[in-house]
């Protein structure tokens, strides 16, 4: 497996190794993927605003974006490279502060978080979310990074 972590400014980078483990986690959990090419973004607010606002018509920031290249008409037909998974990691800060976790949590729950929705996964309705937050966790204790830990 390939996994691209790139950081835009250069603080998010202190990151990149807990995403790294995170994104790798999940892909090995979900089976299937030995092969898979990922790209993982750890940006600002202004970056994810400014890329929420231009793809999905939606003007504020928010904590993860993912671009599957699987889906849609213009998919790329080659099923190892998965797409892009954006996380603005001022967001993931806030977040981790309101949920009382730690901030390594918080970005590996936003990572696998936006795999799975690069894969099909969705929470648009309860059961589905359910079953994606079960998943989430499960991926997540394996690098140890549970609610406990935090």
């Amino acid at each position: 497996m390939e996994i691209a972590v790139e950081s835009h400014p250069d603080w998010c980078a202190e990151w990149e190794e807990t995403a790294r483990q995170a994104a790798a986690a999940a892909l090995a959990n979900l089976g299937g993927l030995e092969d898979a090419e990922l790209s993982l973004l750890l940006t600002d607010d202004e970056t994810v605003h400014t890329l929420n606002r231009t793809y999905r018509g939606v003007d504020k920031t928010t904590d993860v974006l993912s671009f599957s290249q699987r889906e849609g008409d213009n998919g790329d037909p080659w099923d190892n490279l998965l797409g892009d998974v954006i996380i603005s990691i001022e967001q993931a800060r806030r977040q981790a502060e309101d949920y009382g976790h730690s901030m390594a949590r918080e970005v590996g729950f936003l990572t696998v978080h936006g795999i799975l929705h690069l894969l099909g996964w969705d929470h648009e309705v309860a059961e589905d979310e359910q079953r994606m937050m079960a998943k989430t966790e499960e991926i997540l204790a394996s690098v140890g990074l549970t609610r406990e830990s935090s």
